[in-house]
């Protein structure tokens, strides 16, 4: 492979050996073969391509100090797509096919794994695709599963722990009231793609969604859930229509080892006013802090309403730090995994 710069990877697409694919078909999922063709060869009336029969994952493997390859939280991911998958009613790896097939990825990639000391990990990427031919509006009876991977370094390629400024679009949605905002799809995705990009061009690194019922309380991000720390205290909100997050599930479990109030409910967005210090957080970066907030009634108006200036300003909070260099000492090895977290390869 050619040289890779470990310090500057940023968070992108590269080619690496081999994926990993698997077919459901008549009622059986076939034998996980590695392949070195990158490309998938189906139907072009594949459901996928129609009617977006396709959810997918993201978790990261790490090199620790130790020499050792850990996996963070696989299982999770395998519990997460098997509930997104079922839920547009095509069929789901178990949870051994999935972690099987992501420790294989690892192996037959391994010297794409960044070593330890660079911050940066071998990100995989598992999907779940619809693609029997179909001309109907039907969930696909036929199923790619493929995971792939690529070298990642911070999502931006700018300085973990940057601080971003972000902004709240009220006149757009990520999801809809009783849809499909809890689940993993790729649909939803493209959802956030317009109102991101103008949120982008405006200088932002954030997009900030409200609920779609009320628009009164804060959902999640663009690119992953929202968390606040208000004293001792981890919120975080409780709504039908956010994603749950493994990243985020694991933060609050690290705010509870310390102490903390972990709050899982409804925030209203003048709460803004109130926190300490409030991120961004996701398998990608684990924690984006957040120094500034502008709420505009329409995305595409020049001023804001409102600008919420988070008190931890110009740099990330100690608290969130705190959370932070938890657990990157846990998937790095440098921290005892009390909870059993790391799937660690032989």
């Amino acid at each position: 492979m050619a040289e890779l710069d470990w310090s500057s990877l940023g968070f992108k697409y590269r080619q690496t050996n081999r994926i990993i694919v698997s077919c459901f078909k008549d009622g059986e999922w076939s034998q996980p073969v590695a392949s070195d063709d990158f490309d998938f060869h189906f139907s072009a009336f594949a459901g996928v391509f129609h009617y977006a029969n396709s959810c997918f994952e993201g978790l990261k493997a790490f090199r620790g100090v130790d020499g050792k390859v850990r996996i963070f939280r696989p299982d999770e991911n395998a519990k997460r797509i098997q509930r997104s998958g079922s839920h547009l009613d095509m069929a789901v790896p178990s949870e051994e096919l999935f972690l099987d097939m992501c420790v294989r990825c690892v192996k037959e990639n391994i010297e794409f794994l960044p070593p330890y000391g660079y911050g940066a990990s071998m990100y995989l990427r598992p999907v779940l695709i619809g693609m029997n031919p179909q001309l109907g509006i039907a969930s696909s009876k036929e199923v790619i599963f493929a995971v792939m991977c690529a070298p990642v370094g911070t999502y931006s390629g700018a300085k973990i722990l940057t601080p971003a400024t972000a902004v709240i679009a009220r006149n757009y949605d990520r999801a809809a009231p009783n849809g499909t905002g809890q689940f993993k799809l790729s649909a939803n995705y493209a959802t956030s793609l317009h109102p991101y990009n103008m949120a982008h061009r405006q200088g932002f690194g954030e997009l900030l969604f409200l609920d779609p019922s009320t628009h009164t309380k804060i959902d999640e991000f663009g690119s992953s859930n929202f968390l606040a720390i208000k004293g001792n205290s981890y919120v975080t909100p409780l709504s039908d229509s956010v994603l749950p997050s493994i990243t985020n599930k694991t933060l609050q479990a690290v705010a509870a080892d310390f102490g903390m109030k972990v709050e899982k409910r409804a925030v209203p967005v003048e709460e803004l006013a109130e926190f300490d210090e409030v991120n961004a957080c996701g398998t990608a970066v684990v924690i984006t802090p957040v120094c500034k907030v502008f709420d505009k009634q329409r995305l595409e108006d020049e001023k804001a309403v409102k600008v919420y200036e988070i008190p931890s300003g110009d740099e990330c909070g100690k608290v969130s730090r705190k959370l932070y260099d938890r657990i990157r000492a846990i998937q790095d090895g440098r921290e005892e995994d009390t909870h059993g977290w790391n799937l660690i390869l032989d």
